[in-house]
């Protein structure tokens, strides 16, 4: 209780009931107290109601075997009777009663407690009783039970109605009996929320300790102190909550290690024009009366160096922005065979320099909702790394193709192909099947990254198939319709 008042005074009790532990602690005891106050109400109402019915229908029995000896013993006439007066006296007794006899005229002809004899009672119950019914009134909040039973003598032609007997039975043992049955309840009632209360509290406690245990791991992990997997299988939930754990973490592993390699290949790719340029400049430093044929020679080789410097970064500050959501797309209507065949077009003196032939097969117009300037970077850098990789006299072939609900360009070539053990690598950033060669291909290894990054900002997916000496297969896929993220 302090707790609980400590928590109400810092206003931490909402947030308390907002902990899993407090509500399965609730749900216990709700779980357990709900059904004793339930039984409770409804078995000690039972038990009041049954145990005064069956007095009722007890004393009933009694009476009408007493009205019986009335007409017996003529008692209506004679009042005097000790037999019956002894039973009257008798019945009265035992259950703490009064008893009246009344005849036709409404008059009171004997009355157990001595007070009314003589006396007229006029009552609609006991008019209708004359008349030929019988009645019995519960009054338990007045502490007794009125039974009216006519006194009939039994003629040939009909029944006649010579009086009544009222006999009013008092409830008081009855009420006795259940107040301290509901006594003995109550104390087992607060008995049972004691035992459900601690029942609740070292359940609710058993149950939430494997969470506990995933709690205490991640922030082992988090503060540094262990780098081990998450290992909790006391119940399923907890041990999917534990590999799910694991599976982010690993992935993070690869994300961090991902970027470590990222951040070491930039290093290298910017350092390596720059030392290029530190040594031509050196060299032209520490010579005297240089040739004006050799400083060009030198200053040509230096633009190279920072042409590619600058290739670089712009590939880079490109990977950037395709690696942003999807609110810096610029989505638009546009018509895709217009878009592929001004691509072509404009690689076509890089083809005819390496002389590749390029083909282009349009199977039906196609117009889709994208953003022009990433696919076209996308499909571009395709193109190019076929003419790149290709052999004189090869091509590489474009087709244009879609369904109701997808575009697809297909994008293959005859080129030397990609081997089987490095097609899965050739999308990460500076990857290149062929290092040995790189420098004399050109480019920043960071081509395709760029281009499954735009792919993947349009909702699309891209695919690729190839074989050593024969060529390479790019499928791109994406939604005629942009496919907001939600």
């Amino acid at each position: 209780m302090a707790k609980l008042w400590e928590k109400i005074k810092k206003g931490k009790l909402f947030t308390s009931f907002r902990s899993l532990k407090t509500r399965i602690f609730c749900i216990i005891m709700a779980a357990g107290i709900v059904p004793c106050v339930v039984l409770h109400a409804g078995i000690l109402e039972r038990y009041l109601d049954n145990t005064i019915a069956t007095r009722t229908t007890e004393v009933q029995t009694q009476v009408r075997i007493i009205a019986d000896h009335l007409i017996t013993y003529n008692y209506m006439l004679d009042s005097s009777n000790d037999v019956v007066n002894a039973e009257l006296s008798q019945l009265s007794n035992l259950y703490d009663g009064r008893v009246l006899i009344i005849d036709s005229g409404l008059r009171i002809i004997k009355d157990t407690y001595a007070v009314s004899e003589g006396k007229i009672l006029i009552s609609e119950p006991i008019i209708k009783c004359l008349k030929g019914g019988g009645a019995s009134n519960d009054h338990k909040d007045a502490g007794y039970i009125e039974i009216i039973v006519p006194i009939e003598e039994k003629l040939e032609e009909k029944p006649h109605v010579a009086g009544a007997m009222l006999t009013s039975v008092s409830t008081d043992s009855i009420m006795n009996g259940y107040e301290y049955i509901q006594s003995r309840a109550f104390l087992l009632e607060i008995v049972a929320m004691v035992v459900i209360f601690g029942f609740a509290l070292l359940l609710s406690r058993k149950m939430l300790k494997p969470f506990e245990k995933i709690t205490d791991a991640i922030n082992d992990v988090k503060n540094g102190f262990t780098d081990e997997e998450i290992s909790v299988t006391d119940y399923i939930e907890t041990e999917n909550i534990g590999d799910a754990f694991n599976q982010m973490m690993g992935r993070m592993k690869t994300l961090d290690d991902s970027r470590q390699e990222f951040v070491s290949n930039v290093s290298h790719e910017l350092k390596t024009p720059l030392a290029s340029m530190k040594v031509l400049a050196d060299s032209l430093l520490t010579q005297e009366d240089v040739p004006a044929e050799l400083y060009r020679e030198f200053m040509t080789d230096i633009a190279a160096e920072i042409d590619r410097e600058n290739k670089i970064i712009t590939d880079l500050l490109s990977l950037v922005k395709m690696t942003r959501t999807s609110t810096d797309i610029n989505v638009d209507v546009v018509d895709i065979n217009a878009v592929l065949e001004l691509l072509l077009k404009r690689l076509g003196p890089i083809a005819l320099r390496a002389e590749v032939k390029l083909i282009f097969e349009s199977r039906r117009p196609v117009s889709a909702e994208v953003d022009e300037v990433k696919l076209t970077l996308a499909l571009s850098n395709l193109v190019e790394n076929g003419i790149k990789y290709n052999n004189k006299g090869g091509w590489v072939k474009v087709i244009l193709d879609a369904d109701h609900q997808y575009f697809t360009v297909e994008v293959s070539d005859s080129g030397v192909g990609i081997p089987q053990e490095s097609i899965e690598h050739i999308y990460e950033r500076f990857y290149r099947v062929d290092k040995s060669h790189s420098k004399e291909i050109g480019g920043t290894g960071l081509g395709l990254a760029i281009t499954r990054s735009a792919i993947l900002m349009h909702r699309g997916s891209i695919t690729v198939s190839s074989e050593e000496g024969v060529g390479t297969i790019f499928t791109v896929r994406i939604p005629l319709t942009f496919i907001a993220q939600s």
